[in-house]
């Protein structure tokens, strides 16, 4: 894979750190993604997503949510064997585990479910008042009181 140095992005732009950071940790080619444990994102609604985790063998105890400077992060540590059994095959995988999930602005976690070895964690997309798309008046051309005009839309 292809090194890409982004040091032109950080001298000609402002407030664009966090999407330079981001390419910059996508497109490194040390960072390796682990496989365990295993995970589905769907999309449920137009502004809805689950993400679905394979826990198989975790309690709701030994598992963990947490969301962290816009990273949503699930771990999980098993509790000691403190019983003396003796295996002849040990396939089911029980090891600790931290997945980190990078979330965009305004994506907020409403809840997470375990059941049937599987940790559901939904997630939903809110758009400030600010940042929605709003209609301008446009006038005549004459003279408009602006006093008038920011009263209704503080109003509206």
């Amino acid at each position: 894979m292809r090194n890409y140095d982004l040091a032109p992005l950080y001298r000609a732009t402002v407030g664009f750190d966090r999407i330079a950071d981001l390419m910059d940790r996508v497109l490194t080619n040390d960072v390796a993604q682990p496989g365990y444990p295993p995970y589905n994102i769907e999309k449920t609604d137009e502004s809805a997503y689950r993400i679905s985790l394979a826990v198989a063998g975790f309690t709701d105890e030994e598992l963990s949510v947490e969301v962290r400077e816009n990273a949503l992060i699930v771990s999980a540590r098993k509790a000691e064997d403190t019983t003396d059994r003796t295996y002849l095959h040990r396939g089911i995988a029980t090891r600790a585990f931290e997945r980190k999930f990078q979330l965009a602005d305004h994506i907020r976690v409403t809840g997470a479910v375990h059941e049937n070895g599987m940790l559901h964690i939904d997630l939903v997309r809110e758009v400030p008042e600010a940042l929605k798309p709003r209609q301008i008046a446009i006038s005549n051309g004459k003279s408009v009181d602006m006093k008038a005009v920011e009263a209704e839309q503080v109003e509206a």
